[in-house]
């Protein structure tokens, strides 16, 4: 069952909400004076005030005064100290050719160390000589092509 809600029911509503919204004020005002010991009125919470609004004429006043205070104010204070520029930034370095070389050199020497470090030590074998590598050559064949 659905229930449409008019202006007349929610205003009804407002109303008793309101109702009770101020008896719950002032039941705890009289708590409140019954701690302190005072009148029960003075606990009471007042109304919020409505803000004032101002024409737009008298804003721009408003606003040049506050220009013309903050300018005094300023001109009275001492002037500010030079600000230091600061020095610009070094260029990037750049390594040269030179360098470059000599890293890469010393790069393939540490290599070439660690890589006799984990080798096995080589047995010695016999060299071959270059006859017979090419008649070995000539007698397997023409390779897979």
């Amino acid at each position: 069952m659905t229930r449409t809600l008019t202006n007349e029911i929610i205003t009804v509503a407002i109303l008793g909400f309101e109702q009770q919204k101020r008896h719950i004020d002032s039941r705890i005002s009289e708590l409140k004076a019954m701690l302190s010991g005072g009148p029960s009125e003075a606990a009471a919470t007042p109304e919020p005030r409505k803000r004032k609004r101002f024409s737009a004429a008298t804003r721009r006043r408003m606003r040049e005064a506050q220009r013309r205070r903050f300018a005094k104010l300023k001109s009275e204070s001492e002037p500010p100290a030079p600000v230091a520029t600061p020095a610009p930034p070094k260029p990037k370095r750049r390594i040269t050719a030179a360098g470059m070389k000599r890293i890469l050199a010393a790069n393939k020497k540490r290599w070439a160390k660690v890589k006799a470090a984990k080798a096995p030590p080589a047995t010695a074998k016999k060299a071959v000589p270059a006859r017979k590598k090419a008649a070995a050559k000539k007698a397997a064949g023409p390779g897979p092509s």
